[in-house]
Parts: C-alpha cells; sequence; structure tokens
C-alpha cells in the first residue's frame, strides 16, 4: 500500500516564476529517491503563486528518509521565495492502513 504526500507552496508576489523553476528542479531528484513511486508539480488555474507537489511513495518512512535528497543549500535559496511556509500532509486510500 502506497502513501501520498501532498506539499503545498504559496510564493510571494513577484516569485512565482521562479518557486516554479526551483520546485521543477528537485522533481527529478525526488523522483531517484528509494521509496518514491511519483512526483507530480501542479499549480492552481487562478493563482499561479500556489503550486503543489504530489508524492506517492512506498511508506512514511521511505519519504522521511529522502529528506536530505535536496541540498541545504538549494533549500535556502527557496526560503526567500516562500510567502509562508510550506506545509505537507500524509494521505491514504480510506480502509488503509499507513505503513511506517
Amino acid at each position: 500500500m502506497a502513501i501520498t504526500r501532498i506539499n503545498h507552496f504559496e510564493a510571494k508576489s513577484g516569485s512565482a516564476a521562479d518557486l516554479r523553476a526551483f520546485l521543477t528542479s528537485v522533481v527529478s531528484v525526488i523522483e531517484a529517491t528509494p521509496g518514491c513511486r511519483s512526483v507530480r508539480l501542479l499549480e492552481a488555474l487562478d493563482e499561479p503563486q500556489q503550486l503543489v507537489i504530489v508524492e506517492v511513495w512506498e511508506s512514511v518512512a521511505a519519504h522521511q528518509a529522502a529528506a536530505g535528497a535536496i541540498p541545504a543549500s538549494q533549500l535556502e535559496k527557496a526560503m526567500a521565495l516562500f510567502a509562508a511556509p510550506p506545509t505537507g500532509t500524509y494521505y491514504r486510500e480510506p480502509g488503509d492502513r499507513p505503513p511506517r
């Protein structure tokens, strides 16, 4: 059984294109991480500063183990693009017990 992680991002005014470029650049890094089944970057239709990354993982533990895949220096640069701290939540199919 897989788990899904949905991560929400909001770009500062004038930074949407830069945040989108950063998130696009990390998708391939995330996809190459053990336990990752898929990654999609999505942009809100009417609010391009609102972005989400939808990740499907073998387990919560696999996602958490991948936390260091993106270099800290890149993450520091990205922090300047956020209007608010990113948020994320794990999801599962109703009735499934989440793997840990």
